[in-house]
């Protein structure tokens, strides 16, 4: 397969129309892309990514409906009480992003059931993007900047963000059609390679994430540098 990425990362997009186009309710393409969402970081994990971060709630999200909430809601109470233990015994390390004080409490109470439950995964990271938005933990980390005083370098800033206890995403993937990052690891993805998808998630099989990967193997990463031969 060529070089593999250390970080993937992926903005899971297109489960509403994947059910509209059914004739079935938007829950419905929730449940199918909740499905694919923990076969496909299986998959991942498989192949040797270290971590993996799936955009799986945006703050901007949080204003849909109340039934389209209520069914995402339930959806994550079911992963979160059905899938650490399986996360556990394959290893993986489980860490959730965003604001999830914005998250009904029992929710919140399994969030961090969980990261306790698989804090010693040793084989890789899955993270969680729930309530979040960059430009939100962007100035979070400027506002904690500020009260401590001082001025930050590059990295140090980085070490500020959500996602400080990890490298930056080498392949950012999108499904859905839609090109592009949608308030997702802005600061964070600045050299990463952006890969699209015209399929809506749930059908966004392990066939097409490896053609993903052999797509990112091809790629000459140089970080505005000029290659030396």
């Amino acid at each position: 397969m060529g070089e593999l990425p250390r970080h993937v990362a992926v903005i899971m997009d297109g489960n509403g129309r994947w059910a509209q186009k059914r004739l079935l309710p938007r829950s419905a393409g929730h449940a199918a892309g909740l499905k694919r969402m923990i076969a496909l970081s299986e998959y991942l994990f498989r192949c040797g990514v270290e971590v993996v971060t799936l955009y799986a709630l945006s703050q901007e999200n949080l204003s849909r409906s109340e039934e389209e909430l209520s069914a995402l809601f339930a959806l994550f109470r079911q992963y979160f009480a059905g899938s650490v233990e399986r996360l556990a015994k394959n290893d993986l390390r489980l860490d959730v992003i965003g604001d999830t004080s914005l998250l009904p409490e029992d929710i919140l109470s399994l969030i961090e059931s969980g990261k306790e439950r698989t804090k010693e995964g040793g084989r890789g990271t899955l993270v969680l993007a729930i309530a979040y938005g960059a430009r939100q933990d962007i100035v979070s980390a400027v506002n904690r900047a500020v009260r401590a005083g001082k001025e930050v370098t590059e990295g140090e800033f980085s070490a500020l963000l959500s996602t400080g206890a990890y490298p930056p995403p080498d392949l950012l993937v999108r499904t859905g059609k839609e090109k592009r990052l949608s308030n997702f690891l802005l600061f964070e993805s600045a050299y990463a390679e952006l890969y699209f998808s015209d399929k809506m998630f749930p059908d966004f099989s392990d066939a097409d994430m490896e053609r993903a990967l052999g797509d990112y193997a091809t790629r000459d990463r140089r970080y505005g540098k000029v290659k030396t031969q």
